[in-house]
């Protein structure tokens, strides 16, 4: 957990302040939360289209 934390780049010291239920939130993925559909992601691209 301590490497995870590192490669966060969370220090030692705030890694061992963090409750359970914080570094729950800081690694876990978001409720309910699933990838766009290919669908969702072309009506993404047409809404905010690139600049570049």
């Amino acid at each position: 957990m301590l490497r995870t934390a590192l490669a966060m780049g969370l220090a030692p010291d705030a890694f061992w302040r963090l409750s359970l239920r914080e570094w729950r939130m800081l690694t876990g993925a978001p409720a309910g939360s699933t990838p766009l559909s290919r669908t969702e992601f072309e009506r993404m691209r047409e809404v905010w289209p690139d600049d570049g």
